[in-house]
């Protein structure tokens, strides 16, 4: 089994650049810990927390339609819709899958699944 670490997507609007033309289809890759830990010091989050999603997206989104370099420029052109979809799907693929218990309920006899925590932090 590979080990997947680009993802394709669709944009649920598109960017639309100066010329009129959308772009929707794209791919983003998983995020490293540089891609997290540079925008921290970019004075542009410094001075508003919230610009960090754009920079972390401008580093993860390797194209946009044929866009080949993304940069904060793009990302800030983004419909809302759009930027909601990208850091739902960066989450996604950021965040750790838990594991499931696959097994018939003793009672009804239907299937479930049961999450298995393997990070338990409670005392």
């Amino acid at each position: 089994m590979e080990f997947q670490t680009e993802y394709f997507f669709t944009l649920p609007k598109g960017f639309v650049d100066r010329d009129g033309n959308v772009h929707r289809d794209g791919i983003m890759r998983m995020a490293n810990a540089r891609d997290e830990i540079l925008p921290l010091c970019d004075p542009r989050v410094k001075q508003n927390p919230s610009y960090m999603a754009v920079i972390l997206l401008s580093r993860v989104v390797t194209c946009l339609g044929n866009i080949a370099e993304i940069d904060t420029k793009i990302i800030e052109g983004l419909y809302t819709i759009d930027m909601v979809y990208l850091l739902s799907l960066y989450q996604k693929i950021n965040t750790m899958v838990k594991p499931v218990y696959k097994g018939i309920c003793p009672h009804c006899g239907e299937a479930l699944e049961i999450p298995i925590d393997l990070v338990d932090v409670s005392d």
